[in-house]
């Protein structure tokens, strides 16, 4: 075989609004044999660049981050899956040793991790926990499923994973609109995981929280190692830490008053 040819490896992607990212991201996953992307209601083109690229595609509505990846990865007929997001990419050396465990196919082996570089306004992001941001993404079909978390969801895999050295690329978002909109979003999510889990917190510990956080990430973890771009990381975390238990206290406040009401 050559290079070129393509390997029986099905990637499962989610996107919405992703025509910015998804064609470098369908490139770099050009000797998969399959390649599901599983849309929630783009108003871009996202559908359209997938079927061009040869995606089989699917428009399903939202049902959260791990039951949306876990519903694309379902519709995978291959082995071996690769879980992806449309603002990641795999680099040559990357795909060469996915090439390699796939053609190769040991069976004592159920998944492989990654570290995962994060590029953010211009810069590698090097401290902070962002790199190596080790991540599980390739996994045999059977023995691998998706966390049913609303947000921060992982791969979850029977078996024995293997630690690979070869890095996910990952061009996370670096203007500050979609950022802070992702934080509304995703502080959302976390905060009625957190309630649904019985866990409660106040406008103070959500402070005393985003505080920490900051602390944590600039100093603790060096961020301030990686120039200005480390301080709006540090910063945006603080600010997501905030709202994320702001909106704890908020839902706590609103069940203690619908039980008031009851009574």
């Amino acid at each position: 075989m050559t290079e070129s040819t393509k390997i029986p490896l099905s990637v499962a992607i989610i996107a919405k609004d992703e025509a910015d990212n998804l064609p470098d991201c369908l490139k770099s996953i050009s000797f998969a044999e399959q390649i599901v992307v599983v849309d929630s209601g783009s108003t871009d083109n996202t559908t359209e660049i997938a079927a061009a690229a040869g995606c089989e595609v699917f428009v399903e509505p939202w049902r959260g981050f791990g039951p949306q990846k876990q519903l694309a990865i379902d519709k995978c007929r291959n082995v071996w899956v690769l879980v992806l997001d449309a603002d990641e990419r795999i680099p040559d050396e990357t795909a060469s040793v996915i090439r390699n465990i796939v053609r190769e196919n040991d069976m004592s082996i159920s998944g492989y991790s990654f570290p995962r570089k994060n590029f953010f306004q211009g810069r590698w992001i090097r401290h902070m926990g962002w790199w190596p941001d080790r991540v599980v993404r390739l996994f045999r079909k059977r023995n691998g499923r998706m966390s049913l978390s609303r947000v921060h969801e992982s791969v979850i895999v029977d078996g024995r994973v293997e630690s690979l050295h070869v890095p996910i690329e990952h061009y996370t978002e670096s203007r500050l609109s979609p950022i802070l909109n992702k934080i509304d979003k995703y502080s959302t999510l976390g905060a009625i995981e957190s309630s649904e889990a019985g866990k409660r917190s106040s406008i103070p510990s959500a402070v005393m929280r985003a505080f920490l956080a900051f602390i944590q990430n600039y100093f603790l973890r060096r961020g301030f190692m990686d120039g200005r771009q480390g301080l709006a990381l540090a910063v945006l975390d603080s600010v997501n830490k905030f709202f994320k238990y702001a909106k704890l206290s908020e839902l706590g406040a609103m069940k203690s008053d619908d039980k008031g009401m009851k009574k």
